[in-house]
């Protein structure tokens, strides 16, 4: 083949291609275009730049700019834009019932005029790119609902639909955009309010709300995100008139009050005047909008913003401790020793004894104590007289902190407090408090200072005995009599002290509890005394078979509540267990001539008395609750 001709078969192949690519690649298939054909008109809503209505005098101009929509004749405002886009779902939906042919309508020249087409009052143009003709809108058809329709581009008459006739026989007013502004609640980064009592200012800073003036203080989040969707929900009941005119019959010209809102980057801000009632409408209230332009009325109960004062703005939380950050907590109370607990992931320690576990649970559980406590009044609004609510020198003060390990670019290495949380005089059933170097002083519950512990025994970790059952090979029990047993086997025990077949139930539920035995809580002072008193149990058992590693606890009197006391040699502090632990630590190693499994708990004794540990379960006689 020439090269001539082979130059020439690539140039029509390209040709083809993209007459393909470009032409035919565009072009509706069958059943689009079949859709189509059924179409009044076809619009690329991409395209559409602005809507023209005319309705007999009235002319409503609508121009879009992104995907909002502004009205700009015959008044200027923001657009219904939902409003508008469902106008154009309704017209890019429409579909020809009938056909009547320009022919037909040639042939009778009076037919346009008796379908109200040859100078019809309303009409609806598309602006924009490949957009169809104008379209003209006639009388209603004989049939229901139907109506004629013609574009001005054509002489075909269509019978269709009367929807976007509806639609577009609107008043301007109705294409205004009843929301009072574009912004929501969470676009606002500050807010001042203004009412008859003075200024509030109001600014967010990352995701919680503070008070600038005229104090500054925490604010509620709740209650500010209420305060603003006044605004950002509003609806607007009645357009009245633009702003340039005498605004002395709404009582705007000397606005009642004020609330503007600002965005991160706006300086400007939207304001809101708010003005007087209207003689008619008792439940609305007039508004002037400054960056529409415009009065308007609103629902009545936007007027109860006035009656704000910056309490009822204010976090009634106590304090906001950041568990993100947060990596030690210190706890100083007059009369005891500085106190830190450290994190370690979700577990915590004893830094001021040496690293010991600390009851992670208890930790948390302060920390969210804390966090949802609530104010129960503000007392000063002002720090200038500490000494007067005894926190010149706190009886208990708690300080948050984060901690770095090594220097970084962000932060030197050490510890970093965030809150300081001090507690002063008490009076009733109230404490005072300040937290960090808030300028104002608040009462909290007294009972609040009850579950801070300033003990660090009190912080221990709640595991006594963390072992395998099977690990015990030794095991002694001396209730009002000894029982001792050996480990001969995986399961199997012989007597060192006592007779009769080994209750193999009892001892494993015994091994059970006791290899990984829980304090219910660490108990401190004269109530820790006095507990071990009347001891009713004392344990040792080795963890070896050389009886080297030997463990010894001690089980004292009633705790209160169902529990009992107990001890654990070479470990400080007294610690309470529940009375299920309490009663199978009683259980009797050997078989009961009764057909039973397990003995009840008996009676509290002496060291040294007697007793039967058969003897049925005892009901604690009632005692006042430990105080941790």
């Amino acid at each position: 083949m020439k090269a001539r001709t082979t130059l020439i078969l690539l140039v029509v192949v390209v040709a083809i291609g993209a007459y393909i690519k470009f032409y035919e690649s565009k072009r509706p298939n069958t059943e689009e275009a079949a859709r189509q054909e059924k179409n009044i008109v076809n619009l690329n809503r991409e395209k559409l730049d602005g809507i023209v209505i005319q309705n007999g005098d009235e002319k409503i101009e609508l121009k879009r700019s992104g995907n909002k929509w502004r009205l700009e004749a015959p008044i200027e405002d923001q657009a219904d834009s939902v409003a508008i886009d469902n106008l154009i779902n309704e017209i890019e939906n429409w579909r020809k019932a009938t056909t009547i042919p320009a022919r037909e309508i040639e042939a009778n020249k009076n037919q346009l005029k008796d379908y109200g087409l040859s100078k019809p009052k309303l009409r609806l143009k598309l602006i924009g790119a490949d957009m169809p003709g104008e379209i003209l809108f006639g009388k209603d058809a004989a049939l229901e609902g139907q109506l004629y329709v013609r574009l001005g581009n054509s002489n075909d008459v269509f019978i269709a639909a009367q929807t976007v006739k509806n639609d577009v026989s609107k008043k301007a007013e109705d294409f205004r955009d009843r929301k009072l502004t574009e912004l929501t609640t969470a676009q606002i980064a500050r807010a001042v309010l203004k009412t008859p009592a003075g200024e509030i200012e109001l600014i967010k800073k990352k995701e919680y709300w503070q008070i600038g003036k005229p104090l500054q203080a925490r604010g509620d989040n709740e209650k500010i995100g209420d305060l603003l969707a006044q605004v950002t929900n509003a609806r607007i009941q009645q357009f009245v008139a633009d702003d340039r005119g005498d605004l002395h019959a709404y009582g705007l010209a000397e606005p009642r009050g004020s609330l503007t809102i600002f965005t991160q980057d706006d300086k400007r801000g939207q304001m809101l005047e708010i003005g007087g009632v209207p003689e008619k409408n008792r439940d609305q209230v007039y508004v002037r909008f400054l960056p529409r332009g415009a009065v308007y009325t609103l629902p009545n109960k936007l007027q109860e913003i006035l009656n704000t004062v910056p309490n009822d703005l204010r976090d009634r939380h106590l304090v906001r401790i950041d568990t993100n950050i947060l990596d030690r907590i210190t706890i100083e109370s007059t009369g005891k020793p500085k106190m830190v607990l450290a994190r370690k992931g979700e577990a915590w320690t004893i830094t001021s004894r040496n690293n010991q576990p600390a009851n992670s649970d208890e930790a948390r559980r302060l920390i969210n104590t804390l966090n949802n406590e609530q104010v129960l009044k503000f007392v000063e609004d002002t720090a200038a007289n500490l000494a007067k609510y005894g926190l010149d020198k706190p009886s208990t003060q708690l300080t948050f902190s984060s901690f770095a390990s090594e220097n970084t670019a962000e932060t030197a290495a050490g510890e970093h407090p965030f809150v300081t949380l001090s507690f002063g005089k008490v009076e009733g059933d109230q404490v005072y408090a300040r937290v960090g170097d808030e300028s104002f002083v608040v009462a909290v519950k007294r009972s609040l200072l009850d579950n801070i512990w300033t003990d660090p025994l009190q912080w221990q970790e709640l595991a006594i005995f963390k072992f395998k059952p099977q690990e015990i090979h030794r095991l002694s029990i001396v209730t009002d009599r000894e029982q001792s047993l050996v480990r001969t086997g995986k399961d199997d025990w012989k007597w060192i002290v006592g007779n009769g077949p080994i209750n193999k139930v009892n001892v494993q539920a015994f091994l059970n509890t006791l290899a990984s035995l829980h304090a219910v809580r660490w108990i401190t002072g004269p109530v820790a005394t006095q507990a071990l008193e009347k001891p009713q149990i004392a344990i040792t058992f080795t963890t070896s078979p050389d009886d080297k590693a030997q463990q010894k606890v001690l089980i004292g009197g009633a705790a209160g509540d169902g529990m009992w006391s107990a001890k654990v040699d070479g470990r400080e502090g007294v610690f309470v267990i529940s009375n299920p632990d309490y009663t199978a630590l009683r259980l009797p190693m050997a078989q009961s001539s009764a057909p039973s499994t397990a003995a009840a708990a008996s009676p509290s004794v002496a060291p040294g008395s007697v007793s039967s540990t058969t003897a049925p379960t005892p009901t604690p006689a009632a005692a006042p609750r430990a105080t941790p």
